[in-house]
């Protein structure tokens, strides 16, 4: 399959009967071949699926693989999540010819070899596994990569069906301003919010180094003749994390301890009714990740810890941190937890993490 632009959804296929690896191959195949990964790329990103996705129908519950570009572009990441029984030995998992013996874990020696990063964390209670893969012309990435995750209403399943329209959409874009993301969550579904939606994308997508303000009222302009929209806008400076929103998207500061709600956006829905527009300044924290979500994910959700104990290190790291020092997700994991854990299947639902 070859795509006119590059998609911009996630694609969600749970894995709950042993057809739906075959379902998570072709939809890996044909991603690559959507963001044109030249090459052998589509038949890495197959084998990558097929190996993740058998190994949940062997031994996971409620698992799924959830599949998409890179969020900063330049490649392609499957996300391996479900509800245990865990990993018992990820590093003995990770060597050639490692035998599961009936446990989680195998497959993942030639995922390990395939794909140009590999993130593990597991505990009794779930496994995220994220493999990506780099397009040849992408730079080096060193920074810890952004997460995120966008699922139209009623993207799960595994009957290999393409994602309905969407009315939530995202950008994360790097720009001399600093690292500046929006989030979009339009009123309502289907077709006429997925316009909306695509409309502040574009305007936003014009320039996204203009000032948050100017943004918002740039796109409350483009979204006249839509159905409007909630709207978020994250931008990190050398010093400072810059927000400001509209709606109900909301932000969460998700560090080593509990998470706390940044500052709500005023009510309001950019492209009808633009109220007073506040630009918020936060500290840059270290280590602390800066969520954005809009209502598909639940509320309550913080009220539940979204954390592995003890976290299985990634391959490259030969020292595993002691199982008495439990930490928060890695940005690239956090949002597809989410989304597995605590979305709300009726609504179109977005998440976004942010390292500092």
């Amino acid at each position: 399959m070859t795509a006119a632009t590059p998609p911009r959804l996630t694609r969600q296929v749970r894995i709950d009967h042993h057809s739906a690896t075959h379902l998570a191959l072709v939809a890996a195949r044909e991603l690559a071949h959507a963001l044109r990964l030249p090459g052998a790329g589509p038949e890495r990103a197959a084998v990558l699926a097929s190996e993740l996705a058998t190994n949940l129908d062997k031994h996971a519950h409620d698992g799924a693989l959830y599949l998409q570009p890179l969020p900063l572009g330049g490649g392609l990441e499957l996300v391996a999540v479900d509800r245990g029984p865990g990993i018992p030995d990820v590093h003995a998992a990770l060597a050639d010819g490692f035998s599961t013996s009936g446990t989680l874990g195998g497959g993942l020696g030639a995922v390990r070899r395939i794909a140009d990063q590999l993130t593990i964390h597991s505990d009794p209670g779930g496994t995220l596994v994220r493999a990506t893969l780099a397009a040849p012309d992408a730079g080096p990435d060193t920074a810890p990569p952004p997460g995120a995750v966008c699922l139209p209403t009623g993207a799960e399943g595994a009957d290999g069906a393409d994602p309905a329209a969407c009315g939530d959409a995202f950008a994360v874009r790097d720009t001399p301003a600093g690292r500046t993301v929006a989030v979009i969550d339009a009123l309502g579904h289907g077709p006429e919010a997925e316009r909306a939606a695509l409309a502040a994308l574009a305007a936003f997508d014009a320039d996204p180094a203009l000032p948050l303000r100017t943004l918002l009222e740039r796109q409350h302009r483009a979204l006249r003749r839509t159905r409007g929209a909630a709207i978020a806008l994250l931008r990190l400076t050398e010093r400072a994390a810059e927000f400001a929103a509209v709606g109900n998207v909301r932000l969460v500061r998700f560090g080593l301890g509990r998470p706390r709600a940044g500052p709500p956006g005023p009510p309001g829905i950019v492209g009808y009714t633009l109220p007073r527009l506040t630009v918020h300044r936060l500290p840059r924290v270290p280590g602390e990740t800066l969520l954005l979500h809009t209502d598909g994910i639940h509320p309550d959700w913080s009220g539940h810890p979204a954390r592995l104990d003890p976290p299985a290190e990634p391959p490259t790291s030969p020292v595993p941190l002691p199982p008495t020092s439990p930490v928060p997700l890695p940005p690239a994991l956090l949002a597809p937890f989410l989304a597995h854990r605590h979305r709300r299947p009726r609504d179109d639902a977005t998440a976004v993490a942010i390292p500092t």
